[in-house]
């Protein structure tokens, strides 16, 4: 490589040198509670697959027959061709899902963030944002005009200092959190959040992406979960987590949605969603809404999983969701107990700075509802036997 390109790779080498490096391991078939990853089937815990829709033959059907009758591509930018009915089919379900008036999808979760977030705010405006909220929630912020505070993460009395001695200066006040904290697990407070939103009266904005299929009833996320159905502006959710396919929709006012398609950049500069995610994506919302036994299994095996870690002597946080966060520390000891878990069959990837602080390393697990009970019993097993032999235990 010429000397034009050294800056990258004395970067690269610090990655190897931080013992941060990672190479990508190849996954040779579906998504599902096992994989196999570089020739071998391992345990899969490291998936977003939540209840097991990316895999499931109801699903896969849908998306076969969209793609005979539509093709395999949109074709263009929706403001430009126009909606496909599956789109506009898609959104009406998702309203009805959601218990919300409007529903608008976009083609991923962080293009709901950084589209939206710049689209409702002007400069005048001021985001009130969680420390810990997702980088697409910081990109879109980033985008925006607008000026922006951070409030300690749930720390409603530092949100409610900061709108105390912010609000009267500008025209709208956003306070824009997650639903779910993906590193963590934990949940924002959202009873609290609205009541200081009345009070100082500023706008809503969940970002409820592991939410999402996961809390509520049969899914509908953390708002039902805290019956604020009506009380939260922007509620973003994904279709790529618990839903099993991929896109993003926010769930909103007519008059929101109708103005993003006149401003939203993602939906005005990329092209839509294809047939065969938008047919699948409405076979999955409908499985959800006929029955809740995905999420019941999910809870269980969530339930499972965490209370035999914690016995084991794990510190998987304060999580309140089946994310297990297995705390380790250092950078390169979360990734040699990451790939010590994969020498054993079980595959946890290991999360490290910058995506969580320095020193906050953890293997996120992630379970799911496609897990069998002798599927998590073997990574359990597998999860002492490297944390003993690591020190972690």
């Amino acid at each position: 490589m010429s000397e034009k390109w050294k800056f990258i790779e004395d970067e690269i080498q610090k990655l190897k040198d931080d013992g941060v490096y990672r190479k990508l391991p190849v996954n040779y078939g579906p998504c599902d509670n096992e994989i196999e990853l570089d020739g071998r089937k391992v345990i899969n815990l490291s998936s977003n697959n939540y209840l097991g829709f990316a895999n499931h033959p109801r699903v896969k059907k849908a998306a076969k027959e969209a793609v005979d009758k539509y093709g395999a591509g949109a074709g263009a930018v929706r403001t430009i061709v126009g909606n496909q009915d599956l789109i506009e089919r898609l959104e009406e379900l998702l309203a009805e899902f959601k218990r919300e008036e409007a529903v608008i999808c976009f083609q991923s979760g962080l293009n709901c963030n950084i589209g939206t977030i710049q689209a409702v705010t002007a400069k005048g405006d001021l985001i009130v944002s969680d420390e810990l909220n997702h980088a697409s929630i910081i990109d879109g912020v980033r985008l925006s005009q607008a000026d922006k505070a951070i409030y300690k993460h749930n720390d409603m009395a530092d949100l409610e200092r900061i709108l105390k001695k912010r609000r009267k200066d500008y025209a709208n006040v956003f306070i824009i959190t997650d639903g779910v904290f993906s590193m963590d697990g934990d949940l924002a407070d959202l009873p609290r959040i609205v009541e200081l939103a009345k009070e100082h009266d500023c706008l809503t904005y969940v970002d409820d992406a592991h939410g999402s299929g996961v809390l509520g009833e049969s899914g509908r996320g953390t708002v039902d979960h805290f019956g604020l159905h009506g009380e939260i502006d922007f509620i973003v959710g994904t279709l790529s987590k618990a839903i099993g396919i991929v896109g993003g929709y926010v769930a909103t006012k007519q008059s929101v949605k109708d103005w993003l398609l006149h401003r939203a950049r993602p939906l005005l500069f990329s092209t839509a969603l294809p047939p065969a995610a938008t047919a699948a994506t409405i076979e999955s919302v409908k499985m959800l809404m006929e029955s809740e036994e995905h999420t019941e299994k999910l809870w269980a095996n969530a339930e499972h999983f965490k209370k035999s870690l914690r016995d084991l002597g794990f510190d998987i946080g304060e999580s309140e969701t089946p994310i297990t966060p297995v705390m380790i520390g250092g950078e390169a000891k979360t990734m040699d107990f990451s790939k010590a878990l994969l020498d054993e069959g079980v595959f946890v990837s290991g999360i490290v700075f910058p995506t969580v602080p320095k020193n906050k390393g953890r293997c996120r697990v992630m379970i799911s509802a496609a897990h069998t009970r002798e599927n998590l019993d073997k990574a359990i097993a597998a999860f002492e036997r490297v944390g003993r032999k690591l020190g972690v235990i």
